[in-house]
C-alpha cells in the first residue's frame, strides 16, 4: 500500500509542537537550524521528539508522493564472512530490481541499532533488513509508526507476528551434536559465539544442549564457553579446554570461524584432528571445505537467504502476496574432523 511520508511528517511536528508546548515553527527551526533556537528549547523539542517517535523524513520533503527504492539493512559487523556473503547477495538482488541498498553496523548492541534504524528511516528508506529477531520493542514500534515494512534474516520463528527468512538455528545445532553422539562421543564440550543480543547463536546452544541431554550426556559447566567471532578468542577457548584434567573429545563450535580457531590451537598443541579431537562448526564457509583436515559442518544457503529478504520486502512494497516465515533448509556436511572417540 502506497503512503505519503509528508502527511506524516506534517501530523508528526505538529504532535511534537503540541508536546512541547511550542509552535510547529519553532519546531521546524529547531529541527532545521538548531543554532537559531536558545539551548533550553532544543532540549524541550529534543525531548518531545524522543517522546513523540518522530523522525525527520528528509527524502520525504522531495519525494512527498513517491518511493525512494531504498532498502536499509543493519548487520551485527562487517568483520564477517557470513555477512558479506549475505550482503553481496542481497545487494546483487536489489541492483537487479533497481533498488539502492543503505548499510549499516551496530556491534550486537540494540541502543545502537535503534539509533541506526532511526538514521536510516529518516534517510528515506521503504524498508529494513534487520539481522535475527532480538530487537528493541522501540524500534518495531517506530518502524511501525513510519509505515516502514522490515524483515528478520537468519532466524526461522513461526511462532513471531514478524517476517523472517532463515534456518531453524536450534534445529540444526541439534543435528549436529547427534552426529557426534552417534559416533560414540559421550564427552562433548562447546565453544559458543557471544549470546548476549544474539538469538542464533543462544539457539545453536539450546540445540546443542537438546542433544546432549536427549542421549543422557552431562555437559560439565566448565565445557561451555562463549567467545567473541575471532580466530584469537576461539584458540584461547580452545587452549583452555584442551588444558582441563579432563577434557572433551569432541567440541561443537557456535560457528566455522570459531571452529578454525579450535582446529588452529588443537595443531599447535599437538593434538591430531580427528584422532585426539573431533571438531563440528556452524555455516558452511568456503574456507571449511580446502582445510586439513577438512571440517565437518552445518550447510547454511546464506546467499538465498538474503536474497529472499530482499525479494520479501521489494514484494510487499509492490502490494503482491507475500509469505511472512520463509523456513530456510540446513544440511550435514560431514568431512575429516569428525571421527569416533578413541577407545
Amino acid at each position: 500500500m502506497e503512503t505519503h511520508s509528508g502527511g506524516r511528517s506534517k501530523q508528526g511536528i505538529r504532535a511534537v509542537a503540541r508536546r512541547a508546548r511550542v509552535s510547529t515553527a519553532s519546531v521546524s527551526r529547531a529541527l532545521n537550524s538548531p543554532d537559531s533556537v536558545s539551548a533550553e528549547l532544543r532540549a524541550r523539542i529534543a525531548e518531545a521528539v524522543k517522546s513523540v517517535g518522530y523522525i525527520p523524513h528528509a527524502s520525504a520533503r522531495a519525494l512527498s508522493s513517491r518511493r525512494t527504492r531504498t532498502l536499509g539493512a543493519i548487520i551485527p559487523t562487517i568483520d564477517n564472512t557470513m555477512f558479506a556473503r549475505g550482503i553481496a547477495a542481497l545487494q546483487k538482488y536489489l541492483s537487479s530490481v533497481g533498488y539502492m541498498l543503505l548499510l549499516t553496523t551496530n556491534g550486537y548492541d540494540l541502543d545502537a541499532e535503534l539509533e541506526q534504524a532511526r538514521n536510516l528511516v529518516s534517510r528515506g528508506i521503504d524498508g529494513l533488513v534487520l539481522r535475527g529477531d532480538c530487537h528493541h520493542d522501540a524500534l518495531r514500534k517506530m518502524l511501525a509508526d513510519n509505515a516502514i515494512p522490515f524483515i528478520n534474516v537468519g532466524v526461522y520463528r513461526p511462532d513471531r507476528p514478524y517476517p523472517c527468512v532463515g534456518t531453524n538455528n536450534e534445529a540444526a545445532a541439534h543435528r549436529a551434536a547427534l552426529h557426534l553422539v552417534e559416533l560414540g562421543h559421550r564427552r562433548i564440550g562447546i565453544v559458543s559465539a557471544l549470546q548476549r543480543n544474539n538469538d542464533r547463536a543462544s539457539a545453536r546452544v539450546e540445540g546443542f544442549r537438546r542433544a546432549l541431554s536427549e542421549n543422557a550426556i552431562k555437559l560439565p559447566p566448565q565445557w561451555l564457553v562463549e567467545v567473541p567471532y575471532t580466530l584469537d578468542d576461539a584458540r584461547e577457548a580452545a587452549r583452555y579446554l584442551l588444558s582441563l584434567p579432563e577434557r572433551p573429545s569432541a567440541l561443537l563450535c557456535g560457528n566455522d570461524v570459531i571452529a578454525y580457531g579450535v582446529l588452529l590451537e588443537a595443531e599447535r598443541s599437538g593434538y591430531v584432528i580427528p584422532r585426539d579431537l573431533s571438531v563440528v562448526g556452524f555455516d558452511d564457509l568456503d574456507w571449511s571445505r580446502h582445510l586439513r583436515p577438512s571440517l565437518t559442518t552445518i550447510q547454511v544457503p546464506t546467499g538465498s537467504t538474503w536474497q529472499r529478504a530482499g525479494e520479501y520486502l521489494v514484494r510487499h512494497l509492490a502490494g503482491e502476496q507475500t509469505i511472512m516465515h520463509h523456513e530456510v533448509d540446513y544440511s550435514l556436511i560431514v568431512r575429516e574432523s569428525t571421527a569416533p572417540p578413541r577407545s
